[in-house]
């Protein structure tokens, strides 16, 4: 099994690695048109072909990828840290402002929040610029995603309000929101990880998703979401199967991250 995991850090480091040298690595920028090869096949020139519009696919899957992986992570760590404020602030206030912020969170979960992530995107402007949208797309996953592991972070918490360091706190005089942040919240450390990464492949999907549907990162800067997109012509995908690389590469990606980071629940 340690063997298996450090061949998946491996595939993971390759592929963050490759993501984050696009730059170097793409043969052309990945909005870079040649009118004369659309829909080309892979070629010395082009080695997973061009799209529609004569684009270079590997291009454009290296710099989407940087965006997916990267935002993904950054949406995540702003789900985490609200979830430490609001999680941490239920646990250890307890009484009547614990049980309403416990139900707003069930509120909150009570919804769909794919469905909702859609529909709170979908009210936002479409015809935004690329870098806009991007900001748009993964802070709404960032604000959306928050209430699951704020129910997690709210029993931890609970549990620690009666330990004895927090005790001995307490006696020495430390009150308020001192003891929340240095005493209690620190020692959430494995239960915040366990959740910063279990929000990742999460927020990922969710970007393929929106983008599936149109609602994700804006043309013609690419994300996983729209270069899957591209897939819905199944006659052309079965006709030119290097077009599913965006997929296989997701695939891999997903498949590893739960390999590395089995997603203890801590719930």
């Amino acid at each position: 099994m340690k063997t298996l995991r450090q061949f998946v850090w491996g595939i993971l480091i390759l592929v963050f690695s490759a993501s984050l040298l696009a730059g170097l690595l793409a043969p052309t920028p990945y909005a870079q048109q040649f009118r004369d090869s659309t829909n080309a096949g892979p070629s010395r020139r082009f080695p997973l072909g061009t799209d529609e519009l004569g684009r270079d696919r590997l291009s454009r899957l290296l710099y989407g990828s940087r965006v997916s992986l990267l935002l993904a992570p950054a949406a995540a760590l702003l789900a985490t840290f609200i979830a430490a404020l609001v999680g941490g602030v239920a646990g250890y206030l307890g009484g009547w402002r614990e049980r309403l912020i416990v139900r707003s969170i069930d509120l909150f979960l009570s919804l769909p929040w794919l469905f909702l992530l859609i529909t709170v995107r979908a009210l936002l402007p479409l015809n935004v610029s690329p870098v806009a949208s991007v900001t748009i797309t993964f802070a709404l996953l960032g604000l959306l995603g928050w209430a699951g592991p704020a129910r997690v972070v709210r029993t931890g918490v609970r549990s620690l309000t009666s330990s004895d360091f927090v005790l001995q706190a307490r006696a020495c005089g430390c009150r308020g929101s001192r003891l929340l942040l240095m005493h209690v919240l620190p020692n959430l450390k494995p239960i915040l990880q366990a959740q910063f990464w279990i929000s990742v492949p999460v927020f990922i999907l969710a970007e393929a998703n929106l983008g599936l549907l149109g609602l994700g990162v804006a043309e013609p800067l690419p994300s996983w979401g729209n270069l899957l997109r591209g897939l819905e012509n199944y006659g052309a995908v079965r006709s030119n199967p290097w077009t599913l690389a965006p997929v296989v590469l997701l695939v891999i990606v997903m498949g590893s991250l739960q390999l590395v980071f089995p997603g203890e629940d801590y719930s």
